[in-house]
């Protein structure tokens, strides 16, 4: 048996709309249509995820891919014990048994040859073949996959593939506007809205130089992050350089650049 209460998302998590993006994902899941979230990092898809899973009052389980994780991971494995052999669920098969809102967190980490178990749960038949133990799990009627991942990554490490991609829905998500992310970082460390505006707007100049020097632009969860070290009473310009500008580059001059962005408004 499986404690389902474990699961479920007890406490409304923080998340400020910026589209239609809530009222999309109800209905597909009214329609238990697979879900796929784009963004780059730190713009609040699993933030989302926990939102609706509270919203909708359904269980959540969040799987972490990553390129060493095999199918048994997803889905189960014999292990032995002191009685002998037995069958233990992976998180995939039981959010699959208990109708829950099972979340392959950067899918794309994950090995191509791995995430294909996902797609007999992707179309009209929302079943899982467990190959190992001869059983076929019938999804639950409340069960619904989400997958994540950052498009900004597709030439630098891996894509999904077709087939993988066209079992679902899409919502694009991407860094609020100024004043709405600005809400959000006050919101979320207790820091002033003049504080967080400044915040705001070195994480803009950084996100410019997205292709030109960085990889990828100082994310809202780097802004929550210096808010609240600025909330500890750390001296702002030291928060910005511990949390915006150290972890994103290691170049000199990009550094420079960015502790120049951090001077102008600190």
């Amino acid at each position: 048996m499986v404690d389902v209460d474990q699961y479920r998302v007890k406490e409304e998590p923080y998340y400020r709309t910026v589209s239609d993006e809530v009222t999309l994902y109800e209905a597909a899941y009214a329609a238990r249509m697979p879900v796929m979230l784009k963004g780059p990092t730190g713009c609040g898809k699993t933030r989302f995820v926990e939102y609706i899973a509270w919203k909708l009052q359904k269980p959540l389980i969040t799987i972490a891919c990553h390129e060493d994780m095999t199918a048994s991971d997803l889905v189960g494995r014999f292990l032995l014990d002191a009685t002998g052999t037995r069958w233990q669920d992976g998180p995939l098969t039981i959010a699959a048994r208990i109708g829950a809102i099972c979340y392959l967190d950067e899918v794309v980490e994950a090995r191509q040859d791995t995430t294909v178990v996902i797609h007999p749960l992707t179309d009209h038949r929302r079943n899982l073949p467990l190959e190992k133990k001869g059983e076929l799990v019938t999804a639950h009627p409340d069960f619904q996959l989400v997958i994540s991942y950052n498009p900004g990554y597709q030439s630098l490490m891996k894509d999904l593939k077709q087939s993988t991609k066209q079992r679902f829905g899409a919502l694009d998500f991407d860094y609020p506007a100024a004043e709405v992310e600005a809400e959000i970082v006050a919101h979320e460390t207790g820091i002033n809205m003049t504080v967080a505006e400044k915040l705001v707007a070195i994480a803009h100049r950084a996100r410019n130089l997205k292709g030109h020097g960085l990889d990828e632009g100082i994310s809202t969860r780097l802004l929550v992050y210096a808010g609240n070290l600025i909330a500890k009473n750390i001296d702002p310009k030291s928060a910005c350089h511990m949390t915006l500008v150290r972890p994103l580059t290691d170049d000199p001059d990009m550094r420079d650049t960015l502790d120049a962005a951090v001077n102008t408004y600190f």
